[in-house]
């Protein structure tokens, strides 16, 4: 039972879910599109990568939904991660509300990092991972966002590997 979806919302990410495979061949934002369409959410679309498209469920959250099997990976791997690394660590990482297969909600960040802070702040912050055991694979500008607090917070780690 989900706090923040309805019956419906993960029917409908079932049902993409046993279609997937079918679009493993398309580009990004064919498969991204067939997703959207079999998925018939109601939340508006706001992006997608290679492996997963992105919901603004308009409460401060998103809802990250794979689009390949590398995406249900990301998506386990940031819960993993958010909920084993450091609480040192965990204030650098986008907040995970809820996971269930090939989805996950995540706190929205909007506050994009002023790249005098990114140029500084980033290459310890990747240490300061590495050093935890964690690698911080496909980190930069993209998917780094400022928390309210004003802390480089990591949007999307799923590519993160920890050790």
């Amino acid at each position: 039972m989900s706090v923040f979806l309805s019956n419906w919302d993960i029917q409908s990410i079932n049902l993409w879910l046993s279609k997937m495979h079918h679009y493993k061949d398309t580009s990004k934002s064919q498969r991204a599109n067939e997703a959207d369409i079999i998925l018939q959410l109601t939340y508006p679309k706001i992006g997608n990568g290679r492996h997963r498209i992105v919901f603004d469920l308009n409460n401060g959250y998103v809802l990250k939904v794979a689009l390949t099997k590398k995406g249900i990976q990301c998506n386990e791997t940031e819960f993993k991660i958010y909920n084993h690394c450091r609480a040192d660590l965990r204030k650098h990482l986008c907040r995970v509300k809820e996971v269930g297969h090939g989805w996950i909600i995540m706190k929205k960040m909007d506050i994009e990092v002023p790249v005098e802070i990114s140029n500084k702040e980033l290459i310890p912050l990747k240490n300061k991972f590495r050093d935890a055991g964690i690698k911080p694979r496909d980190i930069g500008d993209s998917n780094i966002r400022l928390s309210k607090k004003g802390k480089i917070t990591v949007v999307d780690y799923g590519n993160f590997i920890m050790y």
